[in-house]
């Protein structure tokens, strides 16, 4: 049943909180990452070919683990959203948006009447009945989070009309992606890509809107702490636990 989003409480008080993006579709997994530590978790269905039980599952276990689960979604399709929705997340990651109008689609998908035009059910988001749907049509407006990612030129340049979209709770940088954008693919510590996120940042700053880093080499999170940045993302599963095997059998050979 969708209750108080502990990460959106969290940046409204300016406290800081980490997070990962989950690429091991596994409830355990997810549960792993909960008590670990983390506030947030990023169920990915961009890159990740996870079936909508499995899904629902892991978010279950963030809920056990006190964790704000929220899903990258492929795209801003209506349906796949609603879906996400009722299943309990408790916030959408929508990947490369690049304009307003894009900004305008993914918070009108994600937020019911008359903040957007989410599709009504029921289920297991209102306790199966126990909060009455008007009741939870509130309470989701005010909760669920609507995140969107820049990775590319556009949504570069369009940055400010994005986050001037009533409705989008934090951006997130898409350094990796947004280097082709500039010639340079797969180098995000390139100038002109840093530059390009150090824009991102200042105008979310300037409107109030919550930007989320992702810290890649060491003095990153100093650098954006001391910048007033409260969101990290720390990576993701898959490659912190590749890491992890690796260093071990390492120390065996």
């Amino acid at each position: 049943m969708l209750c108080q989003n502990k990460l959106k409480a969290s940046l409204n008080q300016g406290k800081p909180v980490l997070g990962l993006l989950n690429s091991i579709p596994s409830p355990l997994m997810v549960e792993m990452i909960g008590y670990a530590g983390y506030d947030f978790v990023i169920l990915d269905m961009e890159h990740v070919g996870v079936n909508p039980e499995t899904l629902e599952n892991m978010i279950r276990s963030a809920e056990c683990a006190d964790l704000t689960p929220l899903v990258r979604v492929p795209s801003i399709d209506t349906a796949t959203i609603m879906r996400v929705l009722d299943c309990g997340a408790q916030g959408i990651v929508a990947p490369r948006i690049r304009n307003r109008a894009e900004a305008e689609q993914i918070v009108s998908a994600s937020r019911y009447y008359p903040l957007g035009m989410r599709g009504i059910s029921g289920g297991r988001c209102t306790g199966f009945g126990t909060i009455d749907l008007v009741s939870y049509m509130e309470l989701a407006n005010r909760e669920i989070m609507v995140v969107v990612m820049i990775e590319d030129r556009n949504g570069v340049e369009n940055i400010e009309e994005i986050v001037s979209v009533l409705g989008i709770d934090m951006v997130l940088e898409g350094a990796v992606d947004l280097s082709q954008s500039y010639g340079y693919p797969a180098r995000p510590l390139e100038p002109v890509v840093q530059e390009a996120v150090q824009h991102i940042a200042t105008i979310c700053h300037a409107h109030a809107v919550p930007f989320c880093a992702i810290p890649r080499i060491e003095g990153q999170f100093e650098a954006w702490r001391k910048q007033g940045v409260n969101a990290f993302l720390m990576g993701d599963d898959r490659g912190i636990s590749f890491r992890a095997l690796k260093a071990q059998t390492a120390m065996y050979k």
